[in-house]
Formats: structure tokens, sequence, C-alpha cells
């Protein structure tokens, strides 16, 4: 509920999809102990996307990003939706952090959250000011605060016995408990008593506005964002316990079958989440049942104790998910990104800038279109050695080791142009791994330009063709051979 309340959506949409994850996606799942349901992660895209186009925008585009899940997990693409940047992916996860965080703080007060991230940070010191001096939202704060509290009490010192019982909902019951007995006044969580009065299926002419640039590519971000999270997540439970292992095809079509029911009934968006899994590996399950109880238990509540429901106050939510927030902000990642260098730690920052000062969508093509110039760099790096020959001063060698591509032509040019007129360059590409054609052309221009120096490039055409990408080299053939002679042998 407090997901659907921070996506600017009614709670009801976030129990909605909570159930369709426990007992839908948990019957079809590829990763038995895998909880679905409503994920703080796209909150913050559901937000952006309901300000922008309504909520009727909802359910097609959510409809439509599960139709993709659906489609790749049966064309066998589970594996290249886990073939992303780990740097990109925490980095989206902290700017996401940060975001909620920012957002929550007002809602903490009874307050409502601006558009942006930045504009929520900047409102933040006049609305702490005004709940201190004037008393406005000032008994929500103090509900939100004692929230927080609660957790990180329970965390540091539930018993052994009681691990399985997450803190957070030690949380609620006890705040909302104590608000309904000393009769606070503060915001509640707006539940129907008919939960299936919540459900909003999109008109025909919705379904066909979601064919609309925007709206498709809010799709097709929907449908990564949650297949990465859902199957990075998938993974992480796998570490957790020596039962069965995910299938990953079968997760992310259950996932794309459970996101286009949800867009179907105008519920949130769905996708694996770590911290409910991990509650659920911790409490002993060893079987999907767990799972499909967890929406058995849901619908059971949303039915017949909604009154129960809407005693919850908004700020005892916001304070879930301020603390969620916060740790999903692992700021010690720097240092472990680090480790793999400092360029890795740099895709993380700015993917996790960019997210808090644009928004989710360009702050992660940034993390990417960063990634792959870093990963441009590395696999053009290439090591251009040029030595005269001992006793002939009319030659000289020009060893290439690496890869030699479009990048490197400005570099291997320069080397070129300053070897002296009436040289033999003899070219060396035993430690060569890869050309382009870009480095091909560069040196067949400059071996026929050479004769008005009277220079002459001697190199082994045929071989230095080989090394273009896919094509094997001499040395490597005569590897082949080598092994399976010792294999005749």
């Amino acid at each position: 509920m407090g997901i659907a309340i921070a996506s600017g959506m009614p709670p009801a949409a976030g129990l909605i999809t909570g159930i369709i994850g426990g007992l839908v996606v948990g019957f079809l799942a590829g990763s038995p102990l895998q909880v679905s349901g409503p994920a703080a992660g796209l909150a913050v895209l559901v937000f952006e996307l309901v300000r922008e186009h309504g909520i009727a925008a909802l359910g097609p585009v959510i409809l439509l990003a599960g139709a993709i899940q659906l489609v790749a997990g049966l064309c066998r693409a589970g594996v290249w939706f886990r073939m992303t940047s780990p740097a990109v992916v925490a980095g989206m996860l902290s700017g996401i952090g940060i975001l909620i965080v920012a957002s929550q703080a007002h809602v903490l007060m009874d307050a409502a959250p601006k558009a942006r991230g930045l504009e929520n940070f900047a409102a933040l010191p006049a609305l702490v000011w005004q709940a201190i001096t004037e008393g406005t939202g000032r008994t929500a704060l103090f509900v939100g605060l004692a929230t927080i509290g609660i957790i990180l009490a329970w965390d540091k010192l539930r018993p052994q016995r009681l691990r399985f019982l997450p803190g957070a909902l030690i949380a609620v019951v006890v705040v909302t408990a104590t608000v309904q007995l000393q009769g606070l006044n503060v915001n509640k969580v707006d539940v129907p008593t008919n939960l299936f009065s919540a459900i909003s299926i999109p008109s025909v002419a919705d379904i066909f506005g979601v064919f609309n640039a925007t709206l498709l590519v809010s799709a097709v971000t929907f449908a990564f964002i949650a297949s990465a999270e859902t199957l990075l997540s998938a993974a992480a439970v796998d570490r957790m316990h020596q039962g069965a292992r995910t299938q990953y095809d079968r997760e992310l079509a259950a996932q794309g079958v459970g996101n286009m029911l949800c867009g179907f009934l105008g519920a949130l968006p769905m996708t694996g989440v770590i911290v409910r899994s991990a509650a659920n590996v911790q409490a002993g399950a060893a079987t999907r049942m767990s799972t499909m109880l967890h929406g058995g238990w849901l619908l059971v509540f949303a039915m017949l104790l909604p009154w129960l429901l809407r005693m919850t106050p908004v700020a005892c939510l916001a304070g879930i998910l301020v603390y969620t927030g916060v740790k999903m902000i692992k700021i010690g990642q720097v240092k472990e990104l680090a480790t793999y260098g400092r360029g890795t730690a740099a895709i993380y920052l700015a993917t996790t800038f960019a997210i808090v000062a644009t928004d989710l969508l360009t702050g992660v093509l940034i993390g990417f279109g960063l990634s792959l110039f870093r990963l441009a760099l590395h696999s053009s790096r290439l090591k251009v050695d040029v030595r005269e020959h001992e006793h002939k001063k009319d030659e000289m060698h020009l060893t290439l080791q690496g890869s030699a591509t479009f990048l490197k032509v400005p570099a291997m040019a320069r080397t070129l142009e300053s070897v002296p007129p009436n040289t033999a360059l003899h070219l060396d590409v035993a430690k060569l791994h890869h050309v382009d054609h870009a480095c091909i052309e560069l040196l067949r221009d400059w071996s026929r330009n050479a004769a008005s120096r009277g220079c002459e490039l001697v190199v082994d055409w045929n071989e230095l063709d080989r090394r273009v990408e896919g094509q094997p080299t001499v040395e490597s053939v005569l590897v082949e051979q080598r092994v399976e002679q010792a294999k005749a042998a």
C-alpha cells in the first residue's frame, strides 16, 4: 500500500498487484521462492507516468510491458536481461532510493510530494520548519519516525526464534495500535470496502492510445527495469538456499503474465522483490506454496478485513519507504566498485546523480552510455612499439599488441608518419588480437604511398586479414591442430 501511495496510485492497486504476484506468478514462477509484488524500484517511474499522462495510461503501458516480458521469456531471452553493468544497476537503485527518501519525507509529514526529486529536496527544509514551529504535520512526523525507530530496534534486538517476522510488520502493528488508542489525528490509508471496486479495466481507446512514442518508450523501460530487477533478485535468492535453481526464461515469462494481468486490472507493475524473498527463505520456505500463501493472505485481509487496513496511518507507510529508500542507497558500494577500477565507481556515481537531477530513464541511459564508452576504450587498447633494427639502419620493426580499432587510427597514423624515408617497415601482428576495417585501410594507404618516399611495408596481409573479428588466426589454428594431435596420441 505504501508503494502505491508513493506511486501516486490508490493503495488498493498495490494490494491487487501483491495478490497477483503471489497467486498467479507464484504458481508459474521459475524462481519458486521469490516473492513478487509492487516494488519501490518502479514507484518513481509510475509516479512520473501518472503525473504526465494520467492513471488511465498506466494500465495499457503495464499490459504492453508484460507482453514484452512474456515474449522475451518464450524466446529464451532471460539471460540477456541479466547482461547489465552492475555499476549501472547499483547506481539506478541508489538513485531510486534517494528519490523515494525525498518524496516520502513529505508524506511523512502528511504533505504531498513535488513532481521532481530536486524540488522535493528544496522544499524539505521549509516543511520541517513548519512542522516544528506551527505544528502542521508534527504528529504525522512523530508517527513516521517512530515507525523507523521500531524497525531499527527490531532488526538489532529481535530474538532468533522470531527472525522470520519483518520489522516493518511489527512497526505497522505497534504504531497503528498506538494511533488508534491515542486517537491521534493523522491521515489514514483509504482502502475500499470491496476490493473489486478498485479494479479499473482499460478501455479500448486507452489500449490503442499506448501506441504513442512516449508511452511505447515507457513500456519498454518498465519491461527492461522490471526484468533486470527481477532476475538479479532471483540470482540473489539462489545464493540463499540449496533448493531448486531459478529457470530464468520461465521466471521472465511468469512476470510477463503477471504484469499483463496487473495492466488489465489497473494495478501497479510488479517485480521480484529481494526483501520479501529473503524473508521468505529465512522463514524456512522450501516450495512455491509459501509464495502463493503470501498472495492468499493478502486477498483474505483485503476482502474480509478492509476496516483493519483503513486504520493504518499513511505516515507509518511513508516511514517504511524512507527506511527502504535509505537501505537502497549503499554508499559503501563506491569503495567496492572502485576495486574493479575507478571508472566503474564513476559510472555508479554518475548514474545515481543523473537519475536524481533528471529522471529515471534519462539517468539509466546516461549510465549505459558511459558503460559502453568505457567498454569501447578498454576494448580498443593498443600498444604500438616501433624499434630500429640493431644492424640495419634502413629497417624498422612495428609491433601491434591488443586491439586496433578506428579509435586508434590517429595514434597509428602518427607512428607511420614518423617513419623516416628509405625505410623498410616490418609489421609484427603476432600479438594483435583484432583489427578493424579502418586500421587495415590506413595500413594499405600508407603502403601504397610509401614508395614515393622510398619506404616499404613488409607484412603478411593474409595474416592481418585473419585478425578481423570472427576469423581464426594462423596461430590459433596451429594451437587447435596441436591439441587434436595430442588427443589422437
